[in-house]
């Protein structure tokens, strides 16, 4: 690349962090208008950038887009920033969500309290700086810049549930980046230096005795990684705090769990590789056991939920749960589908989130526990008048047909369904943990048949909750009035939903895609030598000299 090209992959940090403080000094809190259009641009800015370097990080041959250095420092000095097919691809799925959400918010949201768009922005920042980060330093900065955000994000619109359980998510998470950074800490005494590729080129080299110390490091800090990604049972605060929070931010906290899981996946295949001998794999066992622990307390929690939110956060878990379950099993083809999943059951769950503040729009207050309290005591009797209403008939408007619709598409996608991403995405994982390339005669692993067990265990319990909830939202809900919902409100589900249905049109292409991504993970040779490379020596990149 040259001139401006060359600096892409820091425009998605830098980007939101000038519209934010654009925001702050040009608009304050009298001019929304302002506001809504930097936000606008910064946000759908951001899709269009990250949609550039998905594309030119999976044509590179190693799938790796290019090395950013601060400064030309060469590495382990430099603040780096890489962009490859993985951290493109979340760049790219975050873009799309935070895009969602932000016209979602224009509708009424953004008013229910101060600074949401500049908060907007930073949460943004701090989420591309950690996809992109190449060093551990950087990363903690970056996930205190997004964590900063959502915390008043998670406050926003204030209320005593959202302030209890925003008041959880504080702690919690502040607990957590204690963790974070005593975890940081151990690995850099050990080894000396905070640059992921440096670290694990270090590894091998480290003395027998200090293995233990940075073992214990290894382990606090993904501690502190699975507290974000809400592995049970370190997920208590999850539920209550994304059930809490206003349709936009929970949609874009649909993401959130996610980067802890990325970190994860980013660190636990880069560090304890398979040269660093009694490291390889180090904690799979326990990534596997949790992932599947998680899957469990999500179905339970959904099968529970008598509120839709709470079967939307409910079902983050289970998404959390199923990608570090297969990250877990340790298969490249299995990573491959975990990446495909994640990003299906993603886009769904922000999609279920908007779409849930539309339809409870409607109805009455305390509509849930009355249908509870009906089915546990079987009082089945109609209130005087509900006659009168049904010699009239109930008129079926398009609004609520549309609702519907969206509310189908959702539950299809979350639980797995034919014919949209979900059901692709589960048979991917399904295939892959299933396959015995050893040969027919090759047993399949314990841990392959609980995987499946579990996956299809808690398809059918989303399939009950949702078909539950649906039930009792567009059939059976008593005095339902047909919400007012507009135009701005529907388009970005639709939207959402619509991507849900184009990944699974284009299921071969994004397939092939995320398998890429999943081998550069496994093997990740190219990282190293690119990002410990100095400046001088890198070996130009494809889409150089364009």
């Amino acid at each position: 690349m040259n001139g401006l090209g060359a600096h892409l992959i820091v425009a998605p940090v830098v980007l939101p962090l000038v519209a934010g403080a654009a925001m702050l000094v040009v608009g304050g809190e009298r001019q929304r208008a302002y506001q809504i259009a930097i936000g606008l641009v910064s946000t759908f800015g951001l899709v269009g950038i990250a949609l550039a370097l998905a594309i030119g990080a999976d044509a590179a041959p190693d799938g790796l887009l290019d090395v950013y250095r601060l400064g030309n420092w060469p590495a382990p000095f430099a603040i780096v920033l890489v962009a490859d097919r993985l951290s493109a691809l979340m760049l790219l799925l975050a873009s799309l969500i935070a895009a969602a959400a932000a016209v979602f918010s224009i509708a009424r949201w953004h008013r229910a309290g101060p600074h949401f768009h500049p908060l907007f922005q930073f949460l943004l920042m701090g989420l591309n700086g950690a996809f992109l980060t190449g060093d551990l330093f950087n990363l903690f900065v970056f996930f205190e810049v997004l964590l900063v955000a959502s915390y008043g994000l998670a406050l926003h619109g204030s209320g005593p549930a959202r302030i209890r359980a925003g008041l959880h998510y504080v702690a919690v998470n502040l607990a957590a980046s204690l963790l974070f950074l005593v975890g940081v800490s151990l690995i850099y005494g050990v080894t000396g230096t905070l640059n992921m590729a440096d670290i694990a080129a270090r590894i091998p080299a480290v003395p027998a005795e200090r293995r233990a110390l940075f073992e214990a490091g290894a382990g606090i800090l993904g501690i502190a990684f699975l507290v974000k990604a809400g592995m049970w049972p370190l997920c208590f605060w999850l539920p209550s705090t994304y059930a809490a929070a206003s349709p936009p931010v929970a949609c874009v906290f649909a993401i959130l769990t996610k980067v802890g899981a990325y970190v994860v996946l980013r660190l636990w295949l880069l560090l304890p590789g398979a040269e660093t001998g009694t490291l390889a794999q180090f904690g799979g066992d326990w990534l596997l056991v949790g992932g599947l622990a998680t899957v469990a307390f999500g179905a339970i929690g959904s099968l529970a939920s008598q509120d839709m939110a709470r079967l939307a956060s409910f079902s983050v878990l289970v998404s959390s749960g199923t990608v570090l379950a297969a990250i877990g099993m340790g298969g490249t083809d299995v990573t491959g589908g975990a990446l495909y999943y994640l990003a299906s059951s993603t886009l769904a769950i922000a999609a279920f989130f908007l779409l849930i503040e539309l339809v409870e729009r409607g109805r009455e207050p305390g509509a849930d526990m009355l249908a509870v309290t009906r089915e546990a005591y079987g009082d089945d009797d109609s209130p005087e008048g509900d006659e009168t209403e049904a010699t009239i008939g109930i008129a079926v408007p398009a609004t609520m047909g549309l609702l519907g619709l969206a509310f189908v598409g959702c539950a299809l996608v979350i639980v797995g369904l034919p014919p949209l991403s979900g059901f692709v995405a589960k048979f991917a994982l399904l295939r892959a943990a299933l396959d015995t390339t050893g040969g027919p005669d090759t047993a399949v692993p314990f841990a392959s048949w609980a995987f499946l067990a579990m996956l299809l265990t808690s398809g059918l319990a989303g399939l009950i909750a949702m078909t539950r909830a649906g039930i009792r939202v567009f059939w059976a809900a008593p005095d339902r009035a047909v919400p007012r919902v507009g135009l701005i409100e529907i388009v970005p589900v639709a939207a959402l939903l619509l991507l849900c249905a184009a990944q699974t049109v284009a299921a071969g292409p994004l397939m092939r895609y995320a398998e890429a991504a999943a081998q550069s993970l496994h093997a990740p040779h190219d990282y190293l030598r690119a990002v410990l490379a100095p400046a001088t020596d890198r070996p130009p990149r494809p889409t150089e000299g364009r």
